[in-house]
């Protein structure tokens, strides 16, 4: 599986490599020897290694704040079907809000430093969790609940002894969504305001049609997306060592 991801991979950059030998397409596209060679340059400034820092720092907590407080109010609603009814449309309406939309009141907030950062990584993430983290609960067997209230368990021991376990598979496929949207809030708050950071490097890059530098960007980007996933899949497995992964 890995080599034919590796044969495609190096198919397709041969081929961009190709499309991008004339003048014009290599100004809007870029070629991947130019980006490499911007991926070098910024590597001997230390700029990647900061830039990839910055965000990585704002991703990270952005991830941690948003999914503690979603998986938190997720699992609450587990406790009054009322109560989950009455925010349900709450709920939808926040999260149908584009975070692109919230920056600015998000900077007025919390100014252009370090928190509006973390806010828009925050604000990216917490809606995703609580859906996912609430729908673990509610999908739990009610004749599980029925059994643990059988053997005299009240709600609080049922919830802590049942409802978070069976939940955790829901959880983390919640955790890997977030891992892209916090690091995308993270990157827009770094459009709006910021001289540090990936979403700085690329939207002064841009603004300069400096194509490959852009493209560099993205290139680091993704990968500091796929490092965070690959630290959430390791964290799974090490908390849920019954559940058969792929």
């Amino acid at each position: 599986m890995a080599a034919c991801q590796l044969a495609l991979l190096a198919a397709l950059l041969a081929l961009w490599q190709v499309a991008t030998s004339s003048q014009a397409l290599a100004f809007l596209f870029g070629s991947p020897s130019q980006i490499w060679g911007y991926l070098v340059k910024m590597q001997q400034d230390g700029s990647l290694v900061h830039d990839a820092g910055v965000t990585g720092m704002e991703t990270l907590l952005g991830f941690l704040f948003g999914n503690v407080i979603g998986t938190v109010l997720g699992l609450s609603l587990w406790y009054s079907r009322f109560v989950s009814k009455v925010m349900q449309p709450f709920i939808v309406a926040l999260g149908s809000i584009p975070i692109v939309a919230l920056a600015p009141i998000v900077i007025i907030w919390f100014g252009t430093g370090l928190g509006s950062k973390l806010a828009m990584s925050t604000l990216s993430v917490v809606v995703v969790a609580l859906v996912t983290a609430y729908k673990g609960a509610t999908s739990v067997d009610d004749d599980q609940i029925n059994q643990m209230r059988t053997l005299g368990a009240t709600k609080r021991q049922t919830f802590r002894k049942l409802v978070i376990p069976a939940s955790l598979r829901d959880i983390f496929a919640g955790l890997r969504l977030t891992v892209g949207f916090a690091l995308i809030g993270a990157i827009v708050g770094e459009f709006m305001s910021s001289d540090d950071g990936l979403g700085h490097a690329i939207f002064k890059a841009g603004s300069l049609y400096i194509i490959p530098k852009v493209f560099a960007g993205v290139v680091v980007t993704i990968a500091l997306a796929l490092f965070l996933s690959f630290l959430v899949g390791r964290l799974e497995r090490f908390l849920m060592p019954w559940h058969k992964f792929d």
